[in-house]
């Protein structure tokens, strides 16, 4: 790669495309999930993408008295499977890693065991009451990381429906760049004002700062059927109730999230693109079933072709 990962946060670099995924869950069959990474595998180095996100999942049933859609088994740790199944895939992995279990001896323990990662990206716990447990906070970890491994690159989450709650999602932002991060990706995108208008607040405070922002990079998904819509509702994702009413009754939903995920997509550019704001898009699929992974492929391909195509002049 002409340059590194690293060189095109630090340096703002706009239109970034990451794809992500989840590990097996940790009761698969080490021959099976073998089988999964090697089809994994040969379906991403075959893209155009500057990252691959592993996923670190934490059971978030504490956050919600909402009952979970599907039931939580954990998976296998990022770290682990990139080593086993990753390590001849020549494109930078992003790892995520959730604090949520971790004392603050563990999570030191942890950066030192995983000097080998370059990128991570810290997610905190779900609930005040998994912190309280174990006295360890998402800005210990950060303070640590910073004590222990100063030259690990990390990201951050940021919640676009927390803005339309609370308002405050910018400043979050800008707090979280205080600790260290350097980059930040979204929750799955299915509201596209409530995006706009985290971007705006971010955007006018970091002029007012006299501050570049952050890469912020949106993560956009697929959704197949009635079910997964109802999984992402659980997690938290923000989905308009005519777009929710659209997609129920749609002949095809597939297809139907498909062309809202590119109008999203399209809708983030073009306002970014106004203010010379770094957006990027991160492609996952929520779903295990294979339609629905073949989809967020196609819609990859999608969002390659429409960010990589050269910014308009804004008359």
């Amino acid at each position: 790669m002409s340059n590194s990962l690293a060189d095109k946060i630090n340096t703002g670099n706009s239109r970034l495309i990451f794809y992500s995924l989840t590990p097996p869950k940790v009761t698969t069959a080490p021959e099976r999930i073998a089988e999964i990474a090697k089809g994994q595998f040969e379906r991403i180095s075959q893209q155009d993408i500057d990252a691959l996100i592993l996923y670190d999942i934490q059971d978030e049933s504490s956050r919600t008295e909402q009952e979970r859609t599907f039931a939580f088994i954990s998976t296998v740790p990022p770290e682990v499977y990139s080593r086993e199944h990753f390590q001849q895939l020549e494109v930078p992995k992003i790892i995520y890693k959730s604090i949520a279990n971790f004392t603050g001896a563990q999570f030191s323990e942890w950066l030192t065991q995983n000097v080998d990662i370059k990128q991570s990206v810290f997610v905190g716990a779900s609930s005040q009451k998994q912190v309280e447990k174990t006295n360890f906070s998402l800005q210990d970890a950060f303070g640590l990381r910073q004590q222990v491994s100063p030259e690990l690159l990390i990201g951050g989450i940021t919640i676009p429906e927390r803005h339309a709650k609370k308002g405050d999602e910018h400043l979050r932002i800008m707090q979280k760049t205080l600790q260290g991060c350097s980059f930040f990706v979204s929750q799955c995108v299915y509201n596209v004002n409530d995006t706009k208008d985290l971007l705006a607040d971010y955007y006018y405070h970091s002029c007012g700062q006299g501050i570049a922002p952050a890469p912020v990079i949106f993560t956009l998904a697929p959704c197949g059927s009635l079910k997964t819509l109802q999984f992402m509702e659980w997690l938290g994702i923000k989905v308009p109730k005519w777009l929710y009413n659209d997609l129920k009754h749609s002949k095809d939903i597939l297809e139907s999230s498909m062309h809202t995920c590119l109008n999203v997509a399209s809708e983030i550019l073009e306002y970014a693109d106004r203010k010379n704001m770094p957006v990027g898009f991160n492609i996952e699929s929520i779903s295990i079933k294979k339609d629905e992974i073949d989809a967020s492929m196609e819609l990859l391909n999608g969002v390659i072709r429409m960010a990589k195509r050269p910014v308009e002049a804004v008359v």
